[in-house]
């Protein structure tokens, strides 16, 4: 996004394994601020009915752990044997990561829509299983590519392995931190006074974003990240 991972990633060498791990760390952290990260576990929390900065933790933890599962497995065979999915596939891949986007919104505006956003008895609050499928899904996109390309070019395959495992981890961890961020400021009172007057607009945003983000990875929009 804007340059960042290019800069972090020249940072290594690709053959001392602290420096390559420093570097897959910050660039995991950095992963984690992706835009269409930020607004998935957004309308993640908002639409569950338990935001306590714990609950959002957990949430984003369990999420960026399904993230973690894609990422780490589609990422092997680029270690291994600079296999890359086929251009179609990606760009199927990101096309579901925005519909996804866009499911969420929808999900978010409904209750709304049908006063349920401050309600505690309904049996579709987002649980960790489906926190973790939407990761699975979301971890097929491309958003983490330059990481993979530093990968992709370092001579040991172990370093790479563990570069990988720890990039993946970082994203992961990186969420839970975000998660608990957002989970605490949506959990203060004036702020769960003004969620009827904010969700609209969380979820409006998020619908536009889940469509750009479709359309750009159909090649209909330029994508600005």
């Amino acid at each position: 996004m804007f340059g960042l991972d290019e800069l972090i990633a020249r940072s290594s060498d690709g053959k001392t394994l602290l420096i390559v791990l420093a570097v897959a760390a910050v660039l995991g952290m950095r992963h984690a601020t992706d835009p269409d990260h930020l607004t998935a576990v957004t309308a993640l929390i908002v639409s569950g009915d338990d935001r306590s900065a714990r609950a959002a933790r957990r949430l984003g933890f369990v999420w960026g752990l399904g993230h973690a599962t894609t990422l780490f497995a589609f990422g092997l065979p680029i270690v291994f044997f600079s296999a890359y999915l086929p251009e179609p596939i990606q760009r199927g891949a990101e096309t579901a990561v925005g519909l996804m986007i866009v499911a969420l919104a929808v999900r978010l505006l409904l209750r709304w829509r049908r006063g349920t956003i401050h309600a505690h008895d309904h049996p579709d609050v987002r649980t960790p299983l489906g926190a973790y499928a939407i990761g699975l899904v979301h971890g097929m996109g491309g958003s983490a590519g330059v990481g993979l390309l530093l990968l992709a070019g370092m001579q040991s395959r172990v370093i790479a392995v563990t570069s990988l495992a720890v990039l993946a981890l970082f994203t992961a961890v990186s969420m839970s931190i975000i998660s608990a961020g957002w989970g605490h400021a949506l959990g203060r009172a004036s702020v769960r006074g003004a969620l009827d007057r904010i969700t609209p607009t969380l979820g409006l945003g998020s619908l536009a974003f889940g469509v750009w983000y479709a359309l750009g990875a159909l090649t209909l929009i330029p994508y600005v990240f």
